[in-house]
């Protein structure tokens, strides 16, 4: 449903931006180049995160690398911290051209507006903002992974840090039902994390019962990726996971300041009901009947 519909904006934008010409924006290098430069900045930036960044696999980066360091732009070295790091940076040939494209790229872009009346610009431009917010959504990734990974302990520990400021008295784990990482590893329980180029963005965990209800723990949403309906998706697939592990309902508790929580879950089927556990931070207590 809608594959026709993205393809035709495929084509068109893909025309209408240059990204078919072989020398874009006049500048005697494809497109992919030019990206690259962008995004090494004038501070420069390691290789991985580059990758990252684009999307890229790494042979093809380093192809694109060695022409930009062929061509002068670019030079490449390894990071005085860590020899394992290789940091691209920009020459001073480099600053130069990537200024130009700044340059270039605005007058491209004012092009694009000034055929359109002034209304049709706002409309134009609005509907760009909505793309690139949903674009966005659908490059993040939902995997379930080890809770003892680097960036599992990076989500868990931002998402009590998180609690810590939003609770009137703090947040103390020591004191909340327990959620560790024995109780998040199959076949216990689950821990999800969401990635966007690569990063952690958001993370959600289930502890199962056997038959009994599963309970939905650290449900987390970094601020940077919030109105990307990441929260939903991720409760959304905690629930796929719980059905996988049989469990008939999934349960939550949750604190009165938490309220785009209570928001989410009301809004996607929990009906609240009275405690059912002894968890001191919660006032909220919610579940929902799940169906394969």
């Amino acid at each position: 449903m809608g594959v026709v519909e993205v393809r035709r904006f495929n084509r068109v934008v893909t025309q209408r931006v240059g990204a078919l010409q072989d020398a874009y924006l006049s500048r005697g290098r494809p497109l992919g180049q030019d990206r690259v430069l962008w995004e090494i900045g004038p501070d420069g930036c390691d290789v991985r995160s580059l990758r990252a960044r684009l999307d890229l696999d790494s042979g093809y980066v380093s192809r694109l690398l060695r022409s930009l360091e062929d061509a002068g732009l670019v030079r490449v070295e390894r990071s005085g911290h860590d020899g394992r790091v290789r940091i691209a940076r920009l020459t001073e040939e480099g600053l130069a051209e990537r200024q130009v494209l700044d340059e270039r790229s605005d007058e491209l872009a004012a092009s694009i507006l000034e055929p359109l009346d002034v209304r049709q610009q706002d409309r134009l431009v609005a509907a760009m903002s909505e793309v690139t917010r949903l674009l966005t959504a659908s490059m993040v990734r939902v995997a379930v992974v080890d809770p003892r990974l680097p960036v599992a302990q990076y989500c868990l520990e931002s998402y009590f840090a998180e609690l810590g400021d939003r609770f009137e008295a703090g947040f103390d784990k020591s004191r909340s039902i327990s959620a560790d990482n024995a109780e998040l590893t199959p076949p216990a329980g689950s821990l999800l994390i969401a990635t966007l180029h690569s990063e952690p963005v958001g993370c959600g965990a289930l502890k199962f019962h056997g038959s009994d209800p599963a309970e939905i723990k650290r449900m987390w949403v970094a601020p940077e990726a919030r109105g990307l309906g990441l929260g939903r998706r991720l409760l959304t697939e905690l629930e796929r996971e719980a059905i996988a592990y049989g469990a008939p309902v999934v349960r939550l508790e949750t604190n009165r300041n938490l309220t785009e929580a209570i928001a989410l879950y009301r809004s996607a089927g929990y009906q609240e009901v009275p405690a059912f556990n002894t968890e001191p931070y919660a006032h909220h207590w919610f579940e929902k009947a799940l169906t394969a």
